[in-house]
């Protein structure tokens, strides 16, 4: 008679098992935070599979350095990137891959522009992207990159912290002009627009600021602090400084450590945090000069659990758009000088 119960295969068959499967098959990365170490980046790299044809999830480093137009050595991340970058890099250009209809500089693209770019840049739905910094700035503009990833949905992003860490630590590098990646097929996607503030809802809570019953929402501007009390100029000539009634200087040099530019670890970032009298039960929006240092903040408060992703939002506009649209005169900037 034969039985219909099947007895369980032993440990030793399932191993034989398992190795034979995974023969040829590239060994899973476990990249399980948003900010990673050089270490941690140089392991997950020396996994990735090694056929040109293969069609297994990647991961890919995501160079996204960008300067401000008023740097005093006049440095350009397509530069940087041409003279030094992780070995097979791809470099996400902030200043060409958003709303060319805006005349704000850099705003989000639309879902058909990042599908374009992302397909350009040879990326796939299912890769893992490390998006990274120039190795000057340590952190500063790869935030927002990661921001946009995941606005557009692309499910694994993670940031190096840092580049500078990494070429000081001898990690490779390669320099001159890049190879063209192969374009991918990325499928267009859906925005998550819970992350993002408009300039409309942004200006209500300004107008209500110190009215009895509006303490919910905290703004937190990550821009030098000569230039949010009004006392430095803005970079782009004709912008007034100064601030967004009720919110909160936190310069992004204050998240960063000061040798290596690296972003600090949790137990500093709350301390900061607390210290500005940041309530991490609270709704929270982060600005900056264009939205691209505010990505900082936002990944800041992630990395230490200051709101949930519903709670945060990055007002892309941020201080071009708000000094271009409101006055001193009317209340809505206010200056500390």
């Amino acid at each position: 008679m034969i039985s219909n119960t099947f007895l369980p295969a032993s440990p030793s068959l399932l191993s034989l098992v398992t190795r034979r499967a995974n023969i040829g098959q590239p060994q899973c990365r476990k990249l399980s935070s948003y900010f990673i170490s050089p270490g941690e980046l140089s392991d997950a790299l020396s996994r990735n599979p090694t056929s040109p044809i293969s069609t297994s999830p990647r991961v890919i480093p995501l160079c996204a350095s960008w300067f401000l137009p008023n740097d005093p050595e006049q440095r350009s991340g397509p530069a940087v990137f041409r003279r030094q970058r992780i070995p097979r890099a791809r470099f996400f250009d902030l200043d060409a891959i958003k709303d060319a209809r805006s005349p704000l500089p850099h705003m989000l693209p639309s879902p058909t522009q990042f599908s374009d770019a992302m397909t350009s840049l040879g990326v796939r739905k299912d890769d893992e992207i490390v998006v990274y910094d120039s190795a000057e700035l340590g952190i500063f503009s790869a935030p927002r990159v990661g921001w946009t990833l995941q606005v557009f949905g692309h499910p694994k992003v993670h940031l190096l912290n840092n580049f500078r860490l990494w070429v000081d630590q001898g990690f490779p590098t390669e320099s001159g002009e890049p190879v063209s990646p192969e374009r991918s097929h990325y499928p267009v996607p859906e925005v998550d627009w819970s992350r993002v503030i408009a300039f409309d809802e942004v200006k209500e809570i300004a107008k209500d600021y110190g009215k009895e019953g509006s303490e919910g929402v905290q703004i937190l501007d990550a821009r030098p602090a000569g230039r949010f009390s009004g006392a430095d100029p803005e970079p782009r000539p004709g912008l007034p400084s100064g601030h967004i009634p009720g919110s909160i200087s936190l310069p992004l040099s204050d998240l960063l450590d000061p040798a290596t530019k690296a972003v600090l670890p949790k137990s500093r970032l709350r301390a900061i945090l607390s210290e500005k009298g940041v309530d991490p039960s609270r709704p929270i929006v982060s600005t900056c000069g264009t939205g691209v240092t505010a990505a900082v903040i936002d990944a800041a408060l992630g990395e230490v659990g200051f709101g949930d992703s519903g709670q945060r939002r990055l007002y892309d506009g941020s201080w071009t758009e708000w000094a271009q649209k409101v006055t001193e005169a009317d209340g809505l900037i206010r200056k500390d000088v």
